[in-house]
C-alpha cells in the first residue's frame, strides 16, 4: 500500500507536465531532399540526409546561411517557440543550413539559435541576434533566412583554452559533486547502490521546468520549488518503499535491482510526460559571456559556480557540527551500535533521504539552467556521478567531493588533447580505471577486510 501511494504521488506531481505539453509530442523532422539557397529544392546531392516537410499541415522552414562567405551552415541547433514561450520543437540544420518544424497552428513564432552548437571555428558577429521571428500565414511551409553573419574566430592559444575548459570542468564538476554528494550520503548510511539516482537529477529538472513553464514562476523561485519537492519525493520514496523492505530484511543486492526498476520506471514516466524532445526554461536559456580577464563568464555560469559551492560548504559544516550530521555519520559508521545507544535509525536515515534527494535535485536545476531539458539528462550523467564517488572513495564525503571534480574537470578538458567531443567522457572513465587499479579503495577510501 504504502508503495502504491508513492506512485500515486508521483502521478500526481507529474500531471501538470503532461497537460502542459500535449502539444509538444510532435516527433522531429524526418530527412529531406537538400534545398538552395533561395530555399527552394536544389538538385545537388549529398550524403547526409536533408529536412523533409511533413505531410500536411503547416510547418517553419528556416535556412541559416553565413553571410560572409554566402554559404549554409550545417549541424546548428534551432528551438521554435510560439509567442507565450512554449517550445513547439528544435532540430539541427541540415547540410543546406534547412531546419523543418512542424507548428501545430499559425501564428508568430520564435526561432532560436543555439550558440554553443556552432562549428568550431566561427562565431556569431557583434551586431547578429540569436533570433528571428516568423509569422506562419499559410497550411504549408512558413520561410524564413536567417542571415547570421558568422565571423571568424581569432586564434586562441592553447593556454586560453586550456583555461576555459578548467572553468567549465569546475563548473560541471560542481554540479556532479551535488549529486554525488547526496548519492554518498545515501550509500553511507544504507548500503544501497542507487540505480535510480539519475532519475532523481532529472525530477529536480523537471520540477523546475514545471514550475516555470507550467505555473509561471520565475526560474530562481521555480528552482527552489523543485529542491523542496525533490526533498518531499525523497521522504516519500524512503517511506513507501525502502522503509519496508529494509523491515523485511532484504538484502542489499535485492534492493539494488528494485532501484533498477524504479529508475526504468520513472525514465518512461518522464517520456511519457513530456516527450523525448529537449525542452528549456523561460530565462537564462542563452547569456553573452563577460569578460573576466583570463576568463569568460556568462552570469548564470557564475551563478552556477556560487550556488554549488555555499551549498556544499553549508552541508559539509552541518555534517561535521550538527547533531543530525553527527548522528548520520554514526548511522554510517555503525547502525547497530547506534541503534543500541538510542538512536533513531530508521528517523536518521529518512533524513539521509531527504537531504540526498535535496541535493541531487539542485543538481538537476543547475543542470537544467545550464543547458537544455530531456527525460535522459541524469541517467546520462549516472554513470560519471557513480565514478566520482568511486574514484573519491565509496562512502566517504570528501572522497566524493575530490573525485567529481577530477572527473568534471577530465571531462572538459579531454577534447583539448584529441578526445572527441562526442565520447569526451571516455577520458574520466579511463582516469577512474587507472586509480582503481593501483587503489582500490579510491582515493580517499579507507581499505576494509573482506570476508
Amino acid at each position: 500500500m504504502r508503495f502504491m501511494a508513492l506512485l500515486a504521488l508521483l502521478v500526481v506531481l507529474m500531471l501538470p507536465l503532461s497537460a502542459a505539453h500535449a502539444a509538444e509530442e510532435t516527433e522531429a523532422p524526418t530527412p529531406s531532399p537538400s534545398a538552395g539557397a533561395t530555399g527552394e529544392p536544389g538538385s545537388g546531392e549529398t550524403t547526409v540526409p536533408a529536412a523533409q516537410p511533413p505531410a500536411d499541415g503547416p510547418y517553419v522552414r528556416v535556412r541559416l546561411l553565413d553571410e560572409a562567405a554566402d554559404e549554409p551552415v550545417t549541424g546548428v541547433t534551432l528551438t521554435v517557440e510560439s509567442e507565450d514561450g512554449e517550445e513547439i520543437g528544435s532540430a539541427q540544420t541540415d547540410p543546406d543550413g534547412v531546419v523543418i518544424v512542424p507548428i501545430p497552428e499559425l501564428g508568430t513564432y520564435t526561432v532560436t539559435l543555439d550558440e554553443d552548437s556552432l562549428p568550431d571555428g566561427i562565431e556569431l558577429g557583434d551586431s547578429t541576434k540569436s533570433e528571428i521571428i516568423i509569422t506562419a500565414r499559410i497550411n504549408g511551409a512558413n520561410g524564413g533566412l536567417f542571415p547570421i553573419g558568422v565571423q571568424e574566430v581569432e586564434t586562441v592559444s592553447f593556454a586560453d583554452r586550456l583555461t576555459t575548459s578548467l572553468v567549465s570542468g569546475v563548473k560541471f564538476g560542481l554540479i556532479v559533486a551535488l549529486a554525488a554528494l547526496g548519492l554518498s550520503l545515501i550509500f553511507g548510511t544504507t548500503g544501497l547502490t542507487n540505480f535510480a539516482h539519475g532519475e532523481l537529477i532529472t525530477f529536480g529538472a523537471l520540477a523546475t521546468y514545471v514550475a516555470n513553464r507550467g505555473l509561471g514562476m520565475p526560474v530562481v523561485l521555480a528552482g527552489v520549488v523543485a529542491v523542496l519537492v525533490s526533498a518531499a519525493f525523497g521522504w516519500a520514496q524512503d517511506r513507501g518503499l525502502w522503509r519496508p523492505l529494509r523491515r523485511r530484511g532484504t538484502g542489499l543486492i535485492a534492493m539494488m535491482i528494485v532501484s533498477i526498476g524504479l529508475s526504468l520506471l520513472l525514465r518512461n514516466l518522464y517520456q511519457y510526460s513530456i516527450g523525448s524532445s529537449r525542452k528549456s526554461l523561460s530565462e537564462y536559456v542563452s547569456q553573452a559571456r563577460t569578460d573576466y580577464g583570463i576568463v569568460s563568464l556568462a552570469d548564470k555560469e557564475i551563478a552556477i559556480i556560487g550556488i554549488s559551492v555555499v551549498t556544499i560548504v553549508v552541508v559539509c559544516i552541518a555534517l561535521m557540527r550538527t547533531r543530525m550530521g553527527k548522528a548520520m555519520r554514526a548511522v554510517s559508521d555503525n547502525p547497530a551500535l547506534s541503534a543500541s545507544s538510542g538512536l533513531k535509525v530508521d528517523r536518521v536515515i529518512s533524513s539521509v533521504w531527504v537531504l540526498g534527494t535535496a541535493l541531487t535535485g539542485l543538481a538537476g536545476v543547475l543542470l537544467a539552467i545550464n543547458s537544455q531539458i530531456n527525460f535522459l539528462m541524469g541517467f546520462k550523467l549516472l554513470l560519471l556521478v557513480f565514478a566520482a564517488v568511486t574514484l573519491g572513495g565509496l562512502g566517504t564525503i570528501w572522497g566524493a567531493l575530490f573525485g567529481s571534480m577530477v572527473i568534471g574537470i577530465m571531462v572538459e578538458v579531454g577534447p583539448l588533447f584529441g578526445v572527441p567531443s562526442s565520447i569526451k567522457e571516455v577520458g574520466a572513465l579511463v582516469v577512474l580505471i587507472l586509480v582503481l587499479l593501483i587503489r582500490p579503495q579510491g582515493i580517499l577510501g579507507r581499505r576494509e577486510r573482506i570476508g
